[in-house]
């Protein structure tokens, strides 16, 4: 766990935080970086999701969920903060399951066939019971889907405009990055991917998602086409043989 954190006071930040306005602007597809860069890539590794049941971990607003819903999945949606689940029921179709859950401390559920966890796991102090949880919700054979930022490439944008470049003075250490909304945790991409081996999964793509050009020209982006900020994973669990 990350020092002076704790899961409780990581949800109260988020809780506190997410005003009604910054839900309302996120609540079709998220943000740019989501929208560009994220969702596709979950979206195809996660294939068709049609009578599928999927758990969408740490669900936020609750976009992805009904992204999903709309495909034919058979959707559940976690969320610890309150305002947010919140905001998720409200928007939601009636046919969505919503949990307000700490995904470290989740209730026993039926086994999902698959289990996305996006822009969650970096933002949790207490992280490896949240992915055990995530694990463990998959059945065998499933498949666990997650993305964070990318741990070499965090600050990407505000670096890249500040100097044109990305600077970063420390990797290997585990420690806070601030933001104007709430902390995330910096750990390097072994820590990640070491864990989803030792639950048992293989991991079957990694991705790190550049921006198209054509994209970034219009919205002045260039870093993200140069490098990735974030990372996606998808594992199939239950494989002893791990990476």
């Amino acid at each position: 766990m990350t020092s002076a954190w704790t899961n409780e006071a990581a949800i109260q930040q988020w809780d506190t935080t997410s005003t009604r306005e910054s839900m309302e602007a996120t609540a079709e597809r998220g943000d740019f970086a989501k929208q560009h860069l994220v969702n596709p890539v979950l979206l195809r590794l996660l294939g068709d999701v049609r009578g599928r049941t999927v758990l969408d971990a740490g669900c936020g607003n609750g976009y992805f969920s009904r992204i999903l819903a709309a495909r034919g999945a058979e959707v559940t949606g976690v969320e610890p903060a309150g305002s947010l689940i919140s905001f998720a029921r409200e928007k939601s179709a009636e046919d969505i399951s919503y949990l307000q859950a700490d995904l470290a401390q989740l209730p026993e559920l039926e086994p999902f066939d698959a289990v996305v966890c996006s822009m969650v796991l970096m933002a949790i102090p207490d992280w490896k019971p949240a992915m055990r949880a995530c694990v463990e919700a998959v059945r065998p054979g499933g498949l666990f889907v997650f993305a964070i930022v990318h741990p070499a490439f965090e600050e990407l944008f505000g670096t890249w405009r500040e100097h044109g470049e990305y600077r970063r003075k420390e990797y290997l250490a585990e420690y806070e990055i601030a933001s104007g909304h709430a902390a995330d945790f910096h750990r390097p991409i072994s820590a990640y991917l070491n864990e989803v081996a030792a639950l048992g999964c293989r991991v079957r793509e990694v991705v790190e998602p550049g921006l198209d050009p054509e994209v970034a020209k219009a919205s002045g982006i260039e870093s993200y086409v140069r490098m990735p900020n974030f990372l996606i994973v998808a594992a199939e669990t239950g494989c002893p043989s791990g990476l």
